[in-house]
Protein backbone atom coordinates (compact mmCIF):
# COMPACT_ATOMS: atom_id res chain seq x y z
CA UNK A 1 0.00 0.00 0.00
CA UNK A 2 1.83 3.54 -0.98
CA UNK A 3 2.10 5.65 1.90
CA UNK A 4 -0.08 8.66 1.68
CA UNK A 5 1.64 12.19 2.54
CA UNK A 6 0.87 15.78 2.35
CA UNK A 7 4.09 17.76 1.78
CA UNK A 8 4.66 20.42 3.60
CA UNK A 9 4.56 23.03 0.68
CA UNK A 10 0.12 22.54 0.78
CA UNK A 11 0.50 24.12 4.57
CA UNK A 12 2.03 27.04 2.94
CA UNK A 13 -0.19 27.03 -0.11
CA UNK A 14 2.69 27.43 -2.33
CA UNK A 15 0.61 25.59 -5.54
CA UNK A 16 -2.57 27.29 -4.52
CA UNK A 17 -3.30 30.53 -6.82
CA UNK A 18 -3.38 33.97 -5.83
CA UNK A 19 -6.65 34.67 -5.18
CA UNK A 20 -7.19 31.26 -2.85
CA UNK A 21 -3.98 32.45 -1.11
CA UNK A 22 -4.65 35.82 -0.05
CA UNK A 23 -8.68 34.47 0.58
CA UNK A 24 -6.40 32.22 3.66
CA UNK A 25 -3.99 34.58 4.54
CA UNK A 26 -6.51 37.58 4.82
CA UNK A 27 -8.68 35.38 7.30
CA UNK A 28 -5.95 33.99 9.03
CA UNK A 29 -5.47 37.83 9.74
CA UNK A 30 -8.83 38.33 10.15
CA UNK A 31 -10.31 35.57 12.35
CA UNK A 32 -6.69 35.73 14.23
CA UNK A 33 -7.68 38.98 15.50
CA UNK A 34 -10.86 38.65 16.73
CA UNK A 35 -9.31 35.44 18.47
CA UNK A 36 -7.37 38.04 20.86
CA UNK A 37 -10.81 38.62 22.13
CA UNK A 38 -13.07 36.06 21.96
CA UNK A 39 -12.15 33.94 24.75
CA UNK A 40 -11.82 37.20 27.53
CA UNK A 41 -14.92 38.99 25.77
CA UNK A 42 -17.15 38.17 28.98
CA UNK A 43 -14.84 39.27 31.23
CA UNK A 44 -14.07 42.59 29.53
CA UNK A 45 -17.80 43.02 28.95
CA UNK A 46 -18.79 42.50 32.56
CA UNK A 47 -15.64 44.77 33.92
CA UNK A 48 -17.16 47.59 31.63
CA UNK A 49 -20.79 47.82 31.92
CA UNK A 50 -22.29 48.91 35.31
CA UNK A 51 -24.79 45.73 36.24
CA UNK A 52 -23.75 43.54 33.30
CA UNK A 53 -24.80 40.16 33.84
CA UNK A 54 -23.83 36.76 32.34
CA UNK A 55 -27.48 36.81 31.17
CA UNK A 56 -26.26 40.14 29.36
CA UNK A 57 -23.53 38.26 27.50
CA UNK A 58 -25.89 35.50 26.67
CA UNK A 59 -28.37 37.87 25.21
CA UNK A 60 -25.64 40.17 23.80
CA UNK A 61 -24.21 36.70 21.73
CA UNK A 62 -27.96 35.69 20.40
CA UNK A 63 -28.34 39.39 19.12
CA UNK A 64 -25.31 38.78 16.77
CA UNK A 65 -26.04 35.44 15.72
CA UNK A 66 -29.74 36.43 14.89
CA UNK A 67 -28.70 39.34 13.19
CA UNK A 68 -26.03 37.38 11.28
CA UNK A 69 -28.49 34.69 10.41
CA UNK A 70 -31.52 36.43 9.40
CA UNK A 71 -29.19 39.42 6.50
CA UNK A 72 -27.40 35.97 5.81
CA UNK A 73 -29.61 34.70 3.11
CA UNK A 74 -30.73 38.37 1.43
CA UNK A 75 -27.20 39.35 1.00
CA UNK A 76 -26.06 36.05 -0.07
CA UNK A 77 -29.04 36.24 -3.03
CA UNK A 78 -28.63 39.56 -3.85
CA UNK A 79 -25.02 38.47 -4.50
CA UNK A 80 -26.48 35.94 -7.14
CA UNK A 81 -28.64 38.39 -8.47
CA UNK A 82 -26.18 40.78 -9.65
CA UNK A 83 -23.61 39.01 -12.12
CA UNK A 84 -19.81 39.71 -11.89
CA UNK A 85 -17.50 38.77 -8.72
CA UNK A 86 -17.32 43.12 -8.32
CA UNK A 87 -20.62 43.41 -5.91
CA UNK A 88 -19.20 40.19 -3.74
CA UNK A 89 -15.87 41.44 -3.35
CA UNK A 90 -16.83 44.83 -2.18
CA UNK A 91 -19.86 43.50 0.24
CA UNK A 92 -16.60 41.42 1.50
CA UNK A 93 -14.26 44.75 1.84
CA UNK A 94 -17.29 46.70 3.83
CA UNK A 95 -18.22 43.90 6.28
CA UNK A 96 -14.41 43.06 6.72
CA UNK A 97 -14.05 47.18 7.43
CA UNK A 98 -17.13 47.95 9.24
CA UNK A 99 -16.15 44.61 11.91
CA UNK A 100 -12.96 46.03 12.18
CA UNK A 101 -13.75 49.00 13.42
CA UNK A 102 -17.05 47.75 15.44
CA UNK A 103 -14.71 47.00 18.55
CA UNK A 104 -13.59 50.21 18.90
CA UNK A 105 -17.05 50.80 20.42
CA UNK A 106 -16.32 48.49 23.18
CA UNK A 107 -14.51 50.77 25.04
CA UNK A 108 -16.71 53.27 25.42
CA UNK A 109 -19.87 50.97 25.97
CA UNK A 110 -21.45 51.39 29.14
CA UNK A 111 -25.04 49.82 28.83
CA UNK A 112 -26.45 46.10 28.01
CA UNK A 113 -28.26 48.07 25.38
CA UNK A 114 -25.21 49.54 23.63
CA UNK A 115 -23.75 46.39 23.85
CA UNK A 116 -26.80 44.77 21.85
CA UNK A 117 -26.62 47.53 19.62
CA UNK A 118 -22.84 46.87 18.82
CA UNK A 119 -23.37 43.28 18.56
CA UNK A 120 -26.82 43.83 15.58
CA UNK A 121 -24.07 45.85 13.75
CA UNK A 122 -21.50 43.06 14.03
CA UNK A 123 -23.97 40.70 12.98
CA UNK A 124 -25.03 42.56 9.81
CA UNK A 125 -21.50 43.22 8.96
CA UNK A 126 -20.99 39.35 9.20
CA UNK A 127 -23.74 39.01 7.33
CA UNK A 128 -22.18 40.19 4.29
CA UNK A 129 -18.44 39.26 4.58
CA UNK A 130 -19.49 35.05 5.15
CA UNK A 131 -21.57 34.51 1.75
CA UNK A 132 -18.90 36.68 -0.01
CA UNK A 133 -16.00 35.14 1.40
CA UNK A 134 -17.57 31.62 0.27
CA UNK A 135 -18.81 32.76 -2.98
CA UNK A 136 -15.40 34.22 -4.08
CA UNK A 137 -13.43 31.13 -2.63
CA UNK A 138 -15.78 28.36 -3.81
CA UNK A 139 -15.54 30.01 -7.60
CA UNK A 140 -11.56 30.11 -7.56
CA UNK A 141 -10.89 27.12 -5.89
CA UNK A 142 -8.41 24.98 -7.73
CA UNK A 143 -9.79 22.08 -9.63
CA UNK A 144 -9.49 18.57 -8.02
CA UNK A 145 -8.15 20.48 -4.57
CA UNK A 146 -11.39 20.94 -3.55
CA UNK A 147 -10.87 19.19 0.12
CA UNK A 148 -7.16 20.13 -0.19
CA UNK A 149 -7.44 24.34 -0.07
CA UNK A 150 -10.82 23.98 2.64
CA UNK A 151 -9.00 21.68 4.92
CA UNK A 152 -6.35 24.00 4.63
CA UNK A 153 -8.22 26.95 5.22
CA UNK A 154 -9.43 25.55 8.06
CA UNK A 155 -6.59 24.39 9.72
CA UNK A 156 -4.76 28.01 9.35
CA UNK A 157 -6.93 29.66 10.42
CA UNK A 158 -7.55 27.20 13.46
CA UNK A 159 -4.30 27.59 14.38
CA UNK A 160 -3.94 31.12 13.79
CA UNK A 161 -7.43 31.19 16.21
CA UNK A 162 -5.81 28.87 19.27
CA UNK A 163 -2.41 31.41 18.88
CA UNK A 164 -4.20 34.35 19.32
CA UNK A 165 -6.58 33.01 22.27
CA UNK A 166 -3.53 32.85 24.22
CA UNK A 167 -1.54 35.94 23.28
CA UNK A 168 -5.06 37.73 23.74
CA UNK A 169 -5.34 36.15 27.32
CA UNK A 170 -1.88 37.45 28.24
CA UNK A 171 -1.69 40.87 26.70
CA UNK A 172 -5.49 41.29 28.56
CA UNK A 173 -3.03 40.81 32.10
CA UNK A 174 -0.31 42.80 31.07
CA UNK A 175 -1.50 45.70 28.92
CA UNK A 176 -4.84 45.64 29.55
CA UNK A 177 -7.77 45.38 27.81
CA UNK A 178 -8.48 48.27 25.67
CA UNK A 179 -4.95 47.77 23.96
CA UNK A 180 -6.02 43.86 23.12
CA UNK A 181 -8.80 46.05 21.19
CA UNK A 182 -7.27 48.68 19.97
CA UNK A 183 -4.78 45.79 18.28
CA UNK A 184 -7.04 43.67 17.21
CA UNK A 185 -8.52 46.58 14.91
CA UNK A 186 -4.97 47.24 13.62
CA UNK A 187 -4.57 43.63 12.82
CA UNK A 188 -8.35 43.37 11.61
CA UNK A 189 -7.52 46.39 9.27
CA UNK A 190 -4.47 44.40 7.92
CA UNK A 191 -6.32 41.35 6.96
CA UNK A 192 -8.97 43.27 5.11
CA UNK A 193 -6.08 45.16 3.28
CA UNK A 194 -4.80 41.57 2.19
CA UNK A 195 -7.71 41.03 0.05
CA UNK A 196 -7.02 43.99 -2.18
CA UNK A 197 -4.17 41.98 -4.52
CA UNK A 198 -7.62 39.49 -5.21
CA UNK A 199 -9.56 42.73 -6.58
CA UNK A 200 -7.94 42.42 -10.58
CA UNK A 201 -8.68 38.83 -10.62
CA UNK A 202 -11.96 39.29 -9.67
CA UNK A 203 -14.27 38.11 -12.45
CA UNK A 204 -17.01 40.63 -14.80
CA UNK A 205 -20.37 39.90 -16.00
CA UNK A 206 -20.05 38.44 -19.46
CA UNK A 207 -21.59 41.22 -20.88
CA UNK A 208 -18.52 43.33 -19.76
CA UNK A 209 -16.22 41.18 -21.13
CA UNK A 210 -14.21 42.31 -24.66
Amino acid sequence: MPRFVVPFREYLLMDANLVVKFLIISDVVLVGSRGLIAPIFAVFALGVIPNATVETIGIATTIYLVAKSVFQVPAASLMDKIKGECDDFWLLVIGSLVSSFLPLLYLIMATPLQLYVIQFLMGIAYALMFPSYMAIFTRHIDRDKEGLEWGTYFTLVDLGSAVAAAVGGVLAVTIGFTWVVVFMTALSLLGTLLLFPIKSRMRMPVSQVK
